[in-house]
């Protein structure tokens, strides 16, 4: 039987100043391969070009990645400000209408970082455009050296930095074995208050939402605020993600 085919959201970036392309990062890419066992299909953040029931007509799944870009405040009803850019209006359009559409058909979902965001928008939560200026809570950004760059070496980036409390019983749990994870850190921006089919399945120390689940989606539709697609090839954690994923886009195809 031929590889289920995933569908993976493209991100807007100017080249040279010119040129405006669509990017999907390469990890995205070799985790819905390597681990997934499926083959990843970029589509374009473009809601004059890409239809999403006939993407969902062509796909087993769809995984929204990550990206610079922050939700654009006016989706959630808050007033937008120039220090929380930048922001790919595009992407939001095309992202929220298909997370409601793949929960509705069945299509599994998978966010990560932006994505996570992404579906608890699409179902009327909010967030908070800088997390670490809540009380008590910590740095979730990258890390950055004294002069404020970026650090240059992707380990220490995208190093485990804290830990993720499950909920006891929940579907994380059950999945990881486990009710504590260790995992990166490189967001902003962060759910504030929860959608309404939203259900929180974990949570870290700082009390920052990580882990979630649509209720009553039937078929997969979990996201996380960490990276996962960074290391699935070696971390158990985040390789349990991608193959459960891989077993949903499975079903979904034999299911076509």
């Amino acid at each position: 039987m031929a590889k289920p085919v995933v569908g993976v959201i493209g991100n807007s970036q100017l080249i040279n100043d010119r040129f405006n392309v669509q990017v999907v990062g390469q990890r995205n890419l070799r985790a819905i391969a390597d681990v997934a066992g499926a083959l990843p299909l970029m589509f374009p953040a473009m809601p004059d070009v890409t239809d999403v029931d006939a993407l969902l007509d062509a796909v087993d799944g769809v995984l929204l990645t990550g990206a610079r870009a922050n939700v654009h405040p006016t989706c959630f009803g808050v007033e937008p400000s120039p220090k929380h850019e930048p922001y790919d209006q595009d992407r939001d359009a095309v992202a929220l209408a298909l997370v409601r559409a793949c929960v509705d058909r069945g299509v599994p979902v998978f966010g990560i970082c932006r994505g996570f965001q992404e579906m608890n928008v699409a179902f009327g939560g909010s967030l908070h455009p800088e997390i670490r200026e809540l009380p008590g809570r910590m740095n979730h950004r990258m890390p950055r050296l004294e002069n404020g760059e970026i650090h240059p070496d992707p380990e220490v980036v995208f190093a485990d930095r804290h830990d993720v409390r499950l909920v006891h019983d929940g579907v994380f749990a059950k999945l990881l074995g486990c009710e504590t994870i260790r995992v990166n850190s490189l967001h902003g921006q962060g759910i504030e208050m929860p959608g309404k089919r939203i259900v929180i399945e974990g949570i870290a120390e700082d009390g920052t939402i990580e882990a979630i689940r649509i209720a009553d989606a039937p078929s997969f539709a979990l996201g996380v605020q960490w990276h996962a697609e960074y290391d699935p090839q070696s971390n158990p954690i985040n390789r349990t993600l991608f193959k459960a994923f891989g077993e949903a886009l499975l079903e979904r195809k034999r299911a076509r």
